[in-house]
């Protein structure tokens, strides 16, 4: 048995899409979630075990990462866990700010942490998420970009500091059809707009995303690390037409 790749926050959009492809490519699977339950049959259909993980729980990850690690080691690790925060400034609350960060960077930071003993062992590869709003000053996205600028940071620097054994590298979408953005694509309206403003004129599927964190996993990507990769319809570099 070849070394597992563990995906952190596989119960829903992206990580269960990068799950999928993964398995479908035969790669031996850890999936983690809050309430492995949530996750169960989606462990089933790929062959994955599961384990349970709160990110917001230095503990809990040095445990998920230890149960999910075979003899051979870790062969990727992906965080997939995220949310989104929108609220103006005014209506920013110092918790709004340590809990987004604590999810989206410390979390990671420890999960990389945690594994890089077994990432070693295995000379494996770690994706992480961020956002396009990063790079973009979009109005409301304060809470978020901070944070997610912090992941892209992160990646950075723990490429440098775990060459050559370990490859990090960073994806940054734009809006995707799924479950934490339910709330603004629930509106046709809205879901129209946000399509609009895209130059490929629709929001992003969780499979875009999978497909680009499949290949930063696997073997055909040896010679990439450091980078932050955007899969966002073009929204982060051009004009949509008539924008």
């Amino acid at each position: 048995m070849t070394a597992p790749v563990l995906i952190m926050g596989a119960h829903g959009g992206i990580g269960e899409a990068l799950a999928r492809r993964l398995s479908a490519a035969s790669y031996p699977l850890v999936l983690s979630a809050r309430d492995p339950l949530t996750i169960q049959p989606l462990a089933e259909a790929t062959g994955a075990s599961a384990v349970a993980c709160d990110v917001m729980d230095p503990e809990s990850i040095r445990s998920a990462v230890e149960s999910a690690q075979a003899e051979q080691g870790l062969a990727g690790l992906a965080y997939c866990v995220g949310n989104i925060v929108l609220k103006p400034l005014k209506s920013i609350k110092e918790a709004d700010l340590i809990d987004c960060f604590r999810l989206n960077t410390v979390g990671a930071a420890l999960a990389v942490q945690a594994a890089t003993p077994a990432l070693k062992q295995a000379r494996g590869s770690v994706v992480m998420f961020s956002t396009v709003a990063a790079g973009q000053g979009f109005g409301n996205h304060a809470v978020i970009s901070a944070a997610k600028g912090g992941v892209e940071a992160l990646a950075r620097s723990l490429a440098t500091d775990l060459a050559p054994e370990v490859r990090v590298n960073c994806i940054a979408p734009s809006i995707t059809d799924t479950g934490i953005a339910s709330s603004l694509l629930s509106s046709e309206p809205m879901a129209n707009a946000l399509a609009g403003a895209h130059p490929l004129k629709r929001v992003g599927a969780a499979d875009d995303h999978a497909a680009m964190a499949a290949f930063l996993l696997g073997p055909d990507a040896g010679w990439i690390t450091g980078q932050v990769f955007p899969v966002d319809g073009g929204r982060g570099a051009l004009r949509a037409k008539g924008q």
